[in-house]
């Protein structure tokens, strides 16, 4: 997986592009994701139906892994079976 890949979601509307990428297989809602979408939908594992937001970008724990979803869903994203979070925004400098 390399920067600039999108991969979209076996069991939802979720699709995510790369931003930051690690040698790892991602889920979404339970479910591998992959380039293209497979003609049937598989069910969301329920234990990963917190669903993902537009425009957000999430990242592992060892911050070596980051998404950017560019179309929201059911589904949370997942590596190895860990949820992934959502990325912090960086404060603004103060401009005293």
């Amino acid at each position: 997986m390399k920067p600039g890949t999108k991969l979209k979601s076996a069991v939802c509307d979720t699709e995510v592009m790369v931003i930051k990428a690690a040698d790892v297989a991602v889920d979404c809602g339970g479910a591998p994701m992959a380039a293209e979408r497979p003609a049937e939908r598989g069910v969301i594992d329920p234990a990963f139906a917190a669903g993902t937001k537009m425009g957000k970008r999430y990242v592992d724990e060892a911050g070596t892994l980051e998404l950017l979803c560019v179309k929201a869903g059911q589904g949370s994203l997942s590596v190895g079976g860990v949820a992934l979070k959502l990325k912090d925004a960086k404060p603004l400098p103060a401009s005293d």
